[in-house]
Protein backbone atom coordinates (compact mmCIF):
# COMPACT_ATOMS: atom_id res chain seq x y z
CA UNK A 1 0.00 0.00 0.00
CA UNK A 2 1.30 3.44 -0.90
CA UNK A 3 2.28 5.83 1.88
CA UNK A 4 -0.50 8.23 0.87
CA UNK A 5 -3.08 5.42 1.08
CA UNK A 6 -1.81 4.41 4.54
CA UNK A 7 -2.03 8.02 5.72
CA UNK A 8 -5.56 8.31 4.37
CA UNK A 9 -6.58 5.08 6.08
CA UNK A 10 -5.13 6.23 9.39
CA UNK A 11 -6.89 9.56 9.06
CA UNK A 12 -10.24 7.82 8.49
CA UNK A 13 -9.63 5.44 11.39
CA UNK A 14 -8.76 8.32 13.72
CA UNK A 15 -11.84 10.25 12.59
CA UNK A 16 -14.01 7.21 13.23
CA UNK A 17 -12.54 6.70 16.69
CA UNK A 18 -13.07 10.38 17.51
CA UNK A 19 -16.67 10.19 16.33
CA UNK A 20 -17.25 7.07 18.42
CA UNK A 21 -15.81 8.77 21.48
CA UNK A 22 -17.94 11.84 20.89
CA UNK A 23 -21.09 9.74 20.69
CA UNK A 24 -20.22 7.40 23.57
CA UNK A 25 -23.14 6.92 25.94
CA UNK A 26 -23.20 9.11 29.02
CA UNK A 27 -22.23 7.31 32.20
CA UNK A 28 -24.95 7.61 34.82
CA UNK A 29 -24.17 6.69 38.42
CA UNK A 30 -26.82 5.26 40.73
CA UNK A 31 -26.16 6.23 44.32
CA UNK A 32 -27.78 6.56 47.73
CA UNK A 33 -27.19 8.96 50.60
CA UNK A 34 -28.71 8.99 54.06
CA UNK A 35 -30.92 11.94 55.00
CA UNK A 36 -32.34 11.85 58.53
CA UNK A 37 -31.66 8.12 58.56
CA UNK A 38 -33.52 7.50 55.29
CA UNK A 39 -31.74 6.15 52.22
CA UNK A 40 -32.36 8.56 49.35
CA UNK A 41 -31.59 7.07 45.96
CA UNK A 42 -30.46 9.35 43.15
CA UNK A 43 -29.14 9.32 39.61
CA UNK A 44 -26.12 11.47 38.83
CA UNK A 45 -24.19 12.27 35.68
CA UNK A 46 -21.89 14.96 34.34
CA UNK A 47 -18.79 16.77 35.64
CA UNK A 48 -18.70 17.34 39.39
CA UNK A 49 -17.50 20.92 38.94
CA UNK A 50 -20.14 21.88 36.35
CA UNK A 51 -23.29 23.89 37.20
CA UNK A 52 -25.90 21.65 38.81
CA UNK A 53 -29.33 20.79 37.45
CA UNK A 54 -31.69 19.25 40.03
CA UNK A 55 -34.49 17.17 38.48
CA UNK A 56 -37.59 16.70 40.65
CA UNK A 57 -40.04 14.04 39.55
CA UNK A 58 -43.81 13.76 39.78
CA UNK A 59 -46.43 11.18 40.79
CA UNK A 60 -46.53 8.20 40.51
CA UNK A 61 -43.07 7.93 39.04
CA UNK A 62 -39.48 8.44 40.23
CA UNK A 63 -36.19 9.63 38.84
CA UNK A 64 -36.65 7.04 36.10
CA UNK A 65 -38.82 9.62 34.29
CA UNK A 66 -35.56 11.46 33.49
CA UNK A 67 -33.76 8.45 31.97
CA UNK A 68 -33.86 9.98 28.47
CA UNK A 69 -33.17 13.58 29.54
CA UNK A 70 -30.11 13.08 31.75
CA UNK A 71 -27.73 12.07 28.92
CA UNK A 72 -28.74 15.17 26.95
CA UNK A 73 -27.64 17.51 29.75
CA UNK A 74 -24.72 15.69 31.32
CA UNK A 75 -22.02 16.82 28.90
CA UNK A 76 -22.27 20.40 30.18
CA UNK A 77 -23.96 20.06 33.60
CA UNK A 78 -23.88 18.05 36.78
CA UNK A 79 -27.31 16.43 36.71
CA UNK A 80 -28.87 15.03 39.90
CA UNK A 81 -32.27 13.32 40.14
CA UNK A 82 -33.40 11.98 43.55
CA UNK A 83 -36.31 9.72 44.44
CA UNK A 84 -38.44 11.07 47.31
CA UNK A 85 -39.15 8.90 50.37
CA UNK A 86 -41.88 6.46 49.36
CA UNK A 87 -40.93 6.60 45.67
CA UNK A 88 -38.64 4.62 43.40
CA UNK A 89 -35.55 3.15 45.04
CA UNK A 90 -35.58 5.40 48.11
CA UNK A 91 -36.70 4.06 51.48
CA UNK A 92 -40.42 4.08 52.16
CA UNK A 93 -40.83 4.35 55.95
CA UNK A 94 -44.22 3.40 57.38
CA UNK A 95 -46.74 6.15 58.05
CA UNK A 96 -46.04 6.01 61.77
CA UNK A 97 -42.30 6.48 61.14
CA UNK A 98 -42.34 9.36 58.66
CA UNK A 99 -44.67 12.27 57.96
CA UNK A 100 -45.66 12.13 54.29
CA UNK A 101 -46.35 15.78 53.60
CA UNK A 102 -45.06 18.16 50.95
CA UNK A 103 -43.40 20.23 53.65
CA UNK A 104 -41.50 17.17 54.82
CA UNK A 105 -40.61 15.94 51.32
CA UNK A 106 -39.22 19.40 50.57
CA UNK A 107 -37.23 19.30 53.82
CA UNK A 108 -35.71 15.96 52.85
CA UNK A 109 -34.81 17.19 49.35
CA UNK A 110 -33.32 20.36 50.85
CA UNK A 111 -31.09 18.29 53.16
CA UNK A 112 -30.31 15.97 50.25
CA UNK A 113 -28.89 18.87 48.21
CA UNK A 114 -26.60 19.73 51.10
CA UNK A 115 -25.52 16.10 51.47
CA UNK A 116 -24.50 15.86 47.80
CA UNK A 117 -22.84 19.27 47.73
CA UNK A 118 -25.35 21.06 45.52
CA UNK A 119 -25.23 24.57 46.95
CA UNK A 120 -26.64 26.19 43.80
CA UNK A 121 -28.78 24.59 41.12
CA UNK A 122 -31.22 25.01 38.29
CA UNK A 123 -34.52 23.25 38.97
CA UNK A 124 -36.60 21.04 36.69
CA UNK A 125 -40.01 20.52 38.29
CA UNK A 126 -42.89 18.34 37.14
CA UNK A 127 -46.15 17.50 38.93
CA UNK A 128 -45.20 16.79 42.60
CA UNK A 129 -41.79 18.26 41.85
CA UNK A 130 -43.32 21.73 41.53
CA UNK A 131 -44.57 22.17 45.12
CA UNK A 132 -41.36 20.59 46.38
CA UNK A 133 -39.11 22.72 44.19
CA UNK A 134 -40.99 25.96 44.84
CA UNK A 135 -40.66 25.39 48.57
CA UNK A 136 -36.89 25.12 48.07
CA UNK A 137 -36.85 28.25 45.91
CA UNK A 138 -38.79 30.40 48.38
CA UNK A 139 -36.66 29.17 51.30
CA UNK A 140 -33.34 29.65 49.45
CA UNK A 141 -33.79 32.02 46.49
CA UNK A 142 -30.03 32.54 46.32
CA UNK A 143 -29.51 28.86 45.50
CA UNK A 144 -31.79 28.70 42.46
CA UNK A 145 -30.15 29.78 39.21
CA UNK A 146 -33.07 28.98 36.88
CA UNK A 147 -36.30 26.98 36.74
CA UNK A 148 -37.73 24.64 34.10
CA UNK A 149 -41.43 23.89 34.62
CA UNK A 150 -43.05 20.93 32.89
CA UNK A 151 -46.68 20.41 33.85
CA UNK A 152 -46.17 21.58 37.41
CA UNK A 153 -48.66 23.94 39.00
CA UNK A 154 -48.44 27.19 40.98
CA UNK A 155 -51.77 28.85 40.07
CA UNK A 156 -55.41 28.12 40.89
CA UNK A 157 -56.25 28.05 37.18
CA UNK A 158 -54.20 24.86 36.91
CA UNK A 159 -56.42 22.85 39.25
CA UNK A 160 -59.80 24.35 38.32
CA UNK A 161 -60.99 21.36 36.31
CA UNK A 162 -63.07 18.22 36.78
CA UNK A 163 -60.08 15.96 37.42
CA UNK A 164 -59.48 17.63 40.77
CA UNK A 165 -63.06 17.43 42.08
CA UNK A 166 -62.73 14.12 44.02
CA UNK A 167 -59.31 15.14 45.33
CA UNK A 168 -60.65 18.44 46.62
CA UNK A 169 -63.44 16.53 48.40
CA UNK A 170 -60.73 14.53 50.18
CA UNK A 171 -58.95 17.75 51.18
CA UNK A 172 -62.20 19.02 52.70
CA UNK A 173 -63.13 15.73 54.37
CA UNK A 174 -60.44 13.09 54.88
CA UNK A 175 -62.99 10.31 55.30
CA UNK A 176 -62.60 6.67 54.39
CA UNK A 177 -65.38 7.06 51.83
CA UNK A 178 -63.67 9.98 50.08
CA UNK A 179 -60.35 8.17 50.21
CA UNK A 180 -61.91 5.11 48.58
CA UNK A 181 -62.90 7.27 45.58
CA UNK A 182 -59.21 8.03 44.99
CA UNK A 183 -57.90 4.48 45.20
CA UNK A 184 -58.51 3.76 41.49
CA UNK A 185 -55.87 6.43 40.74
CA UNK A 186 -53.34 4.01 42.26
CA UNK A 187 -54.08 1.11 39.92
CA UNK A 188 -52.49 0.11 36.61
CA UNK A 189 -55.20 1.51 34.33
CA UNK A 190 -54.81 4.98 35.83
CA UNK A 191 -51.01 4.77 35.81
CA UNK A 192 -50.98 3.81 32.13
CA UNK A 193 -53.54 6.55 31.39
CA UNK A 194 -51.21 9.20 32.81
CA UNK A 195 -48.62 8.23 30.21
CA UNK A 196 -50.85 7.66 27.19
CA UNK A 197 -53.65 10.24 27.52
CA UNK A 198 -52.93 13.22 25.31
CA UNK A 199 -49.97 11.58 23.60
CA UNK A 200 -49.62 12.08 19.86
CA UNK A 201 -48.74 8.42 19.36
CA UNK A 202 -49.09 6.10 22.34
CA UNK A 203 -47.17 3.39 20.45
CA UNK A 204 -44.02 5.51 20.90
CA UNK A 205 -44.29 5.42 24.71
CA UNK A 206 -42.50 2.55 26.39
CA UNK A 207 -44.79 0.37 28.53
CA UNK A 208 -41.81 -0.10 30.84
CA UNK A 209 -42.55 3.37 32.23
CA UNK A 210 -45.97 2.64 33.70
CA UNK A 211 -45.08 -0.98 34.51
CA UNK A 212 -42.14 0.13 36.68
CA UNK A 213 -44.21 2.86 38.36
CA UNK A 214 -46.99 0.41 39.16
CA UNK A 215 -44.56 -2.08 40.64
CA UNK A 216 -43.52 0.57 43.15
CA UNK A 217 -47.13 1.53 43.88
CA UNK A 218 -48.01 -2.12 44.52
CA UNK A 219 -45.45 -2.56 47.30
CA UNK A 220 -47.00 -3.29 50.71
CA UNK A 221 -48.06 -0.05 52.39
CA UNK A 222 -47.27 2.21 49.46
CA UNK A 223 -50.85 3.01 48.49
CA UNK A 224 -51.52 4.29 52.00
CA UNK A 225 -48.48 6.55 51.59
CA UNK A 226 -49.80 7.87 48.29
CA UNK A 227 -53.25 8.57 49.75
CA UNK A 228 -51.58 10.56 52.50
CA UNK A 229 -49.80 12.63 49.86
CA UNK A 230 -53.05 13.12 47.93
CA UNK A 231 -54.38 14.71 51.11
CA UNK A 232 -51.23 16.74 51.73
CA UNK A 233 -51.41 18.16 48.22
CA UNK A 234 -54.23 20.29 49.62
CA UNK A 235 -51.60 22.30 51.47
CA UNK A 236 -50.16 23.58 48.21
CA UNK A 237 -52.82 26.01 46.93
CA UNK A 238 -52.45 28.07 50.10
CA UNK A 239 -48.77 28.51 49.17
CA UNK A 240 -49.48 29.78 45.66
CA UNK A 241 -49.43 33.48 46.66
CA UNK A 242 -46.06 32.97 48.36
CA UNK A 243 -44.58 31.28 45.29
CA UNK A 244 -45.99 33.92 42.98
CA UNK A 245 -44.50 36.66 45.17
CA UNK A 246 -41.15 34.88 44.89
CA UNK A 247 -41.46 34.88 41.09
CA UNK A 248 -42.25 38.59 41.01
CA UNK A 249 -39.50 39.61 43.42
CA UNK A 250 -36.63 37.43 42.22
CA UNK A 251 -37.54 36.98 38.54
CA UNK A 252 -35.77 33.62 38.18
CA UNK A 253 -35.12 32.71 34.54
CA UNK A 254 -37.91 30.28 33.61
CA UNK A 255 -38.48 27.87 30.75
CA UNK A 256 -41.97 26.34 30.54
CA UNK A 257 -42.26 23.15 28.45
CA UNK A 258 -45.85 22.03 28.94
CA UNK A 259 -47.71 19.05 27.52
CA UNK A 260 -50.81 20.95 26.43
CA UNK A 261 -53.03 17.83 26.25
CA UNK A 262 -52.57 17.03 29.95
CA UNK A 263 -55.91 16.52 31.69
CA UNK A 264 -54.35 16.67 35.17
CA UNK A 265 -52.47 19.94 34.76
CA UNK A 266 -53.97 21.52 31.64
CA UNK A 267 -52.44 24.37 29.70
CA UNK A 268 -54.58 26.79 31.71
CA UNK A 269 -51.98 26.35 34.45
CA UNK A 270 -49.04 27.19 32.18
CA UNK A 271 -49.90 30.66 30.92
CA UNK A 272 -50.41 32.34 34.35
CA UNK A 273 -46.66 32.11 35.00
CA UNK A 274 -46.25 34.88 32.42
CA UNK A 275 -48.19 37.29 34.65
CA UNK A 276 -45.41 37.18 37.22
CA UNK A 277 -42.51 36.30 34.91
CA UNK A 278 -43.10 38.18 31.65
CA UNK A 279 -39.67 37.14 30.33
CA UNK A 280 -40.37 33.43 30.82
CA UNK A 281 -40.15 31.22 27.73
CA UNK A 282 -43.37 29.24 27.14
CA UNK A 283 -43.60 26.23 24.84
CA UNK A 284 -46.89 24.32 24.65
CA UNK A 285 -46.08 20.87 23.31
CA UNK A 286 -48.49 18.54 21.54
CA UNK A 287 -48.29 15.79 24.13
CA UNK A 288 -49.57 14.81 27.57
CA UNK A 289 -48.68 14.74 31.26
CA UNK A 290 -45.32 12.98 30.91
CA UNK A 291 -44.03 15.11 28.07
CA UNK A 292 -40.52 13.64 28.27
CA UNK A 293 -41.83 10.31 26.96
CA UNK A 294 -42.56 11.78 23.52
CA UNK A 295 -40.58 15.00 23.50
CA UNK A 296 -37.38 14.40 25.47
CA UNK A 297 -35.25 15.43 22.46
CA UNK A 298 -37.19 18.66 21.98
CA UNK A 299 -37.19 19.49 25.70
CA UNK A 300 -33.50 18.60 25.97
CA UNK A 301 -32.65 20.98 23.13
CA UNK A 302 -34.75 23.77 24.64
CA UNK A 303 -33.13 23.20 28.02
CA UNK A 304 -29.58 23.24 26.72
CA UNK A 305 -30.15 26.58 25.02
CA UNK A 306 -31.98 28.00 28.03
CA UNK A 307 -29.38 26.83 30.55
CA UNK A 308 -26.49 28.01 28.39
CA UNK A 309 -28.02 31.49 28.30
CA UNK A 310 -28.91 31.71 31.98
CA UNK A 311 -26.72 29.43 34.10
CA UNK A 312 -23.10 30.36 34.62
Amino acid sequence: MKTSHIAAALTLAFAGATASAATAPTEVSYRSVKVDGINIFYREAGPKDAPTVLLLHGFPTSSQMFRNLIPQLAERYRVIAPDYPGFGQSDAPALDKFTYSFDNLASVVDKFTTAVGASKYALYVQDYGAPIGFRLATAHPERVSAIVVQNGNAYHEGIDNAFWAPIKLYWADKSEANGAKLKPFLEIDATKWQYTHGARDASKISPDAWTVDQAYLDRPGNKAIQLELFYSYGSNPARYPEWQAYFRKHQPPMLITWGKNDQIFPAAGATPYLRDLPKAELHLLDTGHFALEEDSAKIGKLMRGFLDRNVK
